[in-house]
């Protein structure tokens, strides 16, 4: 069954990694966990609507762009990256593969069955989320690409992003304090996913914070992080990151 499960995980990789061009975590699972739906940007139905109160989407409402406004109190120069930060792998299950290369850009699809936790890396603040899945088959790379997507800016000065996710926990906002393995959603197919199940896993500098989509995506190859924390390591990005950024001032 085992070898029958990672054949599969191979397959759903090899198909992914053309479209999404455009170990366990360490989470505690909530008591009763409550999730904001994600919605199409095709015409709602009534069922849509009725089970995506505006009142349980607060983050779509702080701007029109189609991610969320900015913490207004997140900010680089304000993350201390002297303090010691705990990393831990960004899904919290055991049947995780990933590639250590991706299409187009530097990054990391984590390809896991549909459902699972998604969790903080570190601890930070939220940047971004999207609760809408605007993308639309065929359309060029754009920040609609990644569906449903949580980023925060960790303590250490560094930005992880997560996209294709399938619901977003509620209360997690732009501004929102995360500790390190805090649920940030689950998995999904939302997006320019290719109808595979995955996360795709982004390592940037914060640059403009929000809206900096190319960036946000990713710059940095995640592999070698992703292997360290996946065994409980605490290999550290920062170093690659200001290296990027020192060499390309934030052009993607």
């Amino acid at each position: 069954m085992r070898y029958l499960r990672t054949l599969s995980g191979l397959t759903l990789m090899a198909a992914c990694l053309a479209g999404c061009g455009g170990a366990a975590g360490t989470g505690s699972p909530a008591a009763t966990p409550h999730f904001v739906e994600p919605t199409s940007a095709a015409a709602p139905t009534a069922a849509t609507a009725a089970a995506n109160p505006p009142a349980a989407s607060p983050a779509t409402a702080a701007s029109p762009a189609p991610e969320s406004a900015a913490a207004t109190s997140a900010s680089p120069s304000a993350a201390p990256k002297a303090q010691q930060v705990k990393y831990v792998f960004p899904v919290d299950a055991s049947n995780v593969d990933f590639h250590t290369t991706h299409s187009k850009y530097p990054a990391t699809d984590l390809f896991v069955d549909c459902g699972e936790r998604f969790v903080a890396t570190t601890s930070g603040v939220v940047l971004e989320i999207s609760l809408t899945d605007r993308y639309v088959k065929g359309s060029p790379d754009g920040p609609n690409n990644g569906g449903l997507s949580v980023s925060i800016l960790g303590d250490d000065g560094v930005r992880y992003y997560g996209s294709h996710l399938s619901k977003v926990q509620s209360g997690i906002e732009a501004g929102a304090r995360v500790e390190a393995g805090q649920l940030l959603g689950m998995t999904g197919k939302t997006g320019n996913a290719n109808n595979v199940c995955h996360v795709h896993y982004g390592i940037s500098p914060p640059c403009a914070e929000t809206g900096d989509w190319k960036v946000r995506r990713g710059v940095i190859w995640p592999a070698t992080f992703l292997t360290s924390w996946r065994k409980g390591g605490q290999k550290s990005p920062v170093a690659t990151v200001e290296a990027w950024e020192k060499k390309n001032g934030c052009k993607a």
